[in-house]
């Protein structure tokens, strides 16, 4: 199977990134498969029943959240009737967060492929042990026996956190990627037990910015302490930052991982 993930789609600039580059890259791939995250989607922060709409359009098959899951109050709402739109899944029981932290979806071939959205805690608001919660998952949805591909998305702050939930899904996901930090790393990999990995896919967004914002605010909040305002996304013409997979029919593993920047002002690549 062939897979594609994109990381956080920041405001305007990464949905029209994302709709300019992703149907040709669907084409020229024979993607079977596409993830993006969309958790900073709707002007930065969460996302909207529109916004959802417009990636997609663009032709997202899922959609990841993360900490901003719940910053656009429709949300709450529009999660329960749309179940291509994963939150994280390791939310407190106690909670009874909308929605779902993992969905089982069908490709037009027929093939099944695992979605889990996961929530770091080091250095971000603490929800439940990440690592309990996709081991459950993965032992409800095997590799192979149910599903026939399985990815996770391991939205955290601390790259430690994100290898750890590499080697810990090791031989039972067909990709692990992180998401969060908006800057690709240049660590794609095949694990010893088989599952693709990457520390960050980097975001979808403007990259003359901070992170995917202007970079007026933040470098006034870093000088004087003092907040000027809310972060704003930059507009300019985003790179559209992903990364390639691809999995042997029998096992479900990874034989293949490539980083994939198109558009903007990163370095390109894309697989061939």
């Amino acid at each position: 199977m062939k897979l594609a993930f994109f990381g956080d789609i920041v405001g305007r600039s990464g949905r029209d990134g994302l709709s300019e580059h992703l149907p040709k890259l669907k084409r020229d791939l024979a993607l079977d498969f596409v993830t993006v995250n969309a958790e900073n989607a709707a002007n930065g922060f969460g996302i909207t029943e529109n916004t959802a709409k417009d990636l997609f359009a663009a032709g997202a098959d899922c959609l990841t959240l993360g900490n901003h899951s719940w910053d656009q109050k429709e949300a709450l709402t529009y999660i329960v009737r749309e179940p291509r739109l994963i939150r994280p899944a390791n939310y407190p029981v106690l909670a009874a967060a909308p929605g779902r932290g993992s969905n089982l979806f069908e490709t037009a071939s027929g093939k099944r492929v695992l979605v889990i959205n996961l929530l770091g805690r080091v250095f971000m608001d603490a929800l439940d042990d990440p690592f309990a919660s996709v081991d459950r998952i993965l032992e409800a949805t095997p590799l192979r026996d149910v599903a026939d591909a399985v990815i996770v998305d391991i939205h955290a702050e601390a790259t430690s956190e994100k290898m750890a939930m590499g080697h810990f899904c090791d031989g039972r996901a067909s990709l692990v990627v992180g998401t969060h930090s908006h800057v690709p790393t240049a660590d794609a990999q095949i694990l010893n037990g088989g599952t693709a990995y990457q520390t960050d896919a980097g975001a979808c967004c403007d990259y003359d910015s901070v992170i995917g914002n202007d970079k007026e605010e933040p470098l006034r909040r870093f000088t004087t302490r003092i907040s000027g305002g809310r972060y704003q996304p930059a507009t300019g013409p985003a790179t559209v930052c992903g990364v390639y997979v691809e999995t042997d029919d029998a096992t479900g593993l990874a034989t293949r991982i490539e980083p994939i920047r198109i558009g903007g002002r990163l370095k390109q690549t894309v697989p061939l």
